[in-house]
């Protein structure tokens, strides 16, 4: 894992196969995307605050786990500093390091976890659960002004399926496995978990568990919460243990407060989680609608009909001239193709390019069942407008999904912040919300005299709303801090969610970046039960304090 950027080392995003993004990112951001004017410093330049981890201490954490699993390697330590949200790149790549973790410790079972805990506490210590260290919300930085030393518990040596309930349905794993490896174990024995959220290729299920995460296709097989039917945490008190049953009247749900907990109650260790088999036929495909109002509106008639897609997403028209823009060259027979439906388009079905948006929906199940559920939609989005343009814009989409994270890094080598805020509201809120979230940024960037662009797509649908997730850019103005920018921009929009009626995150959590807005999302006696909780359960703060509230 890069320690500066997003994903593996020597994999990064680029323009130079993409012949039209230079020319969009220089007429929107007015940046020359063949200057880069920042890099991330050199390692061996950085200043890595001294291991404060005692000898009595690492002996005992050695005791625990082994000596071979305790790590002060200064890589390591900083690797394990911080997530990948934009203030932390930001601050990683300048050389600003914050509080690094003392020691790295990597158990590979409960037991082992829960001997670190007691070690933990033994000491005063503070601990910090880290899957995949992929959090952009701030939920792995340890405070500033902490004294005590500072323990990352990795948990990424606990990643086995243990056992698949064929006939419940339901599989049994620990909590350190990483995406890729949970669904290969699945995958080999017929199973899926059909959870894939954008950092699905380094996040783990512990991860999505503390941080209540959303995946791509999470219109069938639902949200992590949906998934999630057990859990065991290592807690101060000792193992809390959930029962894997369908449903339970046995007061207010501790496995809710598992799920979205951060690691403010304890180190999760193992989940039980609804597993599906490998569906016979999986397919996306592309569609166009001639405006975001009537995309929003097929979306929500999709979701009140009977057709049960995997995947209903749909970007606004400044996101789908982006998705455009980053096309790789295309063939003669690719530009053939494009013109005549860019004809089609405008002389036959009277669209206005600029206003049209770009739609995934996809499809899984028996060959038989994906043809009826093509047919139920194909009749939706016609009825809106729109229409299919095939199979190809949907393998480019199920191929690319998981590499958009990477742009971040690229935009930031050439001085521009860019970043994410998601939210969901009820579909009688989402058009309002959308025009007032993009006209917040707009004057944002106004007020700070920078160019920028903000764009949208519809990701999740559900019964009774979704979740709009924007992406917003800008080429900062030079006269103050780039982070002080970004801060004017992405606080306009997180108090635009909460003023509108929406959540101030669908599933990228609170951590640090959105505690400042919890009471106004869950109001005051929300936070106090929230503290109230936390405190009760790990009354010396041991436990990732400072996350949440």
């Amino acid at each position: 894992m890069k320690w500066w950027g997003w994903g593996d080392e020597g994999v990064s995003f680029t323009h130079t196969d993409k012949p039209a993004l230079a020319p969009f990112i220089k007429l929107h951001l007015g940046l020359d995307v063949e200057a880069e004017t920042s890099r991330p410093v050199a390692f061996n330049d950085l200043r890595i605050p001294d291991s404060l981890l005692e000898p009595s201490l690492r002996s005992a954490l050695e005791g625990a786990v082994g000596s071979e699993r305790v790590s002060t390697d200064p890589l390591d330590r900083v690797v394990h500093a911080r997530g990948k949200c934009l203030r932390d790149l930001v601050r990683h790549r300048r050389g600003e390091l914050g509080r690094v973790p003392d020691v790295v410790v990597r158990p590979d079972d409960e037991d082992e976890v829960a001997a670190v805990l007691r070690v933990a506490l033994d000491a005063d210590a503070v601990l910090i659960p880290f899957g995949g260290g992929t959090n952009i919300s701030g939920s792995l930085e340890a405070p500033e002004s902490e004294t005590r030393t500072v323990i990352s518990v990795d948990t990424g040596l606990m990643d086995r399926v243990l056992e698949i309930d064929e006939e419940s349905r339901l599989a049994r794993v620990q909590a350190g496995v990483l995406g890729p490896r949970l669904e290969a174990q699945l995958n080999a024995r017929g199973w899926t978990v059909g959870h894939f959220p954008d950092s699905f290729t380094h996040s783990t299920l512990g991860g999505w568990i503390a941080t209540r995460s959303s995946g791509m296709q999470s219109d069938k097989y639902g949200d992590v919460a949906d998934l999630t039917r057990a859990v065991r945490v290592v807690t101060p008190s000792g193992i809390l243990a959930t029962r894997p049953v369908p449903h339970t009247s046995t007061g207010p749900s501790v496995r809710e407060m598992v799920l979205g907990s951060e690691g403010r109650l304890g180190i999760i260790t193992e989940a039980t989680v609804h597993v599906h088999r490998v569906p016979e036929r999986r397919t996306i495909l592309g569609y166009l609608f001639p405006s975001w109002p009537e995309a929003l509106a097929a979306m929500r008639e999709i979701a009140e009909s009977e057709a049960s897609p995997s995947v209903t997403r749909v970007s606004d028209a400044a996101e789908t001239r982006f998705s455009f823009a980053t096309r790789k060259e295309p063939s003669l027979l690719d530009r053939l193709r494009s013109k005549v439906l860019q004809t089609y388009l405008e002389r036959r079905r009277d669209f206005d390019l600029e206003a049209m948006c770009l739609s995934f929906i996809g499809y899984e199940g028996s060959k038989d069942h994906v043809a009826a559920q093509r047919k139920l939609v194909g009749k939706i989005v016609s009825r809106h407008g729109g229409l299919c343009v095939g199979s190809g814009p949907g393998e480019l989409y199920d191929q690319k999904k998981f590499d958009t994270p990477y742009i971040r890094d690229y935009l930031l080598d050439r001085g521009a912040p860019g970043d994410v805020s998601e939210t969901s509201a009820p579909w009688s809120v989402l058009s309002i919300l959308y025009d007032n979230v993009t006209e917040a940024a707009r004057r944002a960037f106004d007020e700070l005299g920078v160019r920028g662009y903000i764009m949208c797509h519809l990701s999740h649908s559900y019964h009774a709303g979704a979740c709009l997730y924007f992406t917003f850019a800008f080429k900062p103005s030079g006269r103050r801090d780039v982070l002080e920018e970004y801060d004017v921009v992405k606080d306009a929009i997180q108090q635009t969610f909460v003023d509108s009626g929406a959540t101030l995150s669908h599933h990228h959590a609170v951590g640090t970046e959105h505690a400042k807005w919890l009471d106004q999302d869950i109001s005051g006696p929300g936070v106090a039960m929230l503290r109230s909780l936390f405190d009760g359960v790990d009354p010396g703060a041991n436990l990732n304090p400072g996350k949440i509230v």
